[in-house]
């Protein structure tokens, strides 16, 4: 929390000092340039606050060919491992109680707890994998 609130302080002054340098020297940036005939790939990885981000990219022909996101909920949310140990929130599912099974909002609320991202992307099923519920939130709601 103290980190944000630094960040945000600061915020502004550093995106003014940025607005000052490309306003004064046109050299700290270089346009990119694309041959349609050449292939790009790139990636970017950072520690973000839940855990490791990454990004993929490939350009052939001059238009992006695929991109991929690898988020910290990847990360996360997976059910098993490959040593077959459970994921933490399915973990912390096991044997919750649910007081209406037509809307878990339990579950909800306990994934939530992990990933705020992911309580609004939940489908709840049942043992055989039959979907119960689908939740979904209208962004324009808000």
């Amino acid at each position: 929390m103290l980190h944000a609130l630094v960040l945000s302080r600061h915020a502004d002054q550093t995106f003014q000092s940025l607005l000052t340098n490309i306003q004064s020297d046109e050299t700290t940036y270089i346009a990119p340039t694309i041959d349609p005939d050449k292939e790009y790939k790139g990636y970017g990885m950072i520690e973000a606050p839940r855990g490791l981000l990454s990004h993929w990219l490939r350009i052939k022909g001059g238009l992006v060919e695929n991109y991929q996101a690898v988020v910290p909920t990847t990360w996360n949310a997976g059910p098993m491992d490959g040593n077959g140990k459970v994921g933490p929130y399915e973990a912390s599912l096991v044997g919750l109680k649910i007081e209406d099974p037509t809307k878990p909002l339990e579950v909800i609320r306990v994934i939530h707890s992990f990933d705020p991202c992911m309580a609004c992307a939940v489908h709840v099923m049942d043992y055989k994998g039959q979907s119960l519920s689908e939740f979904r939130i209208d962004p324009n709601a808000l």
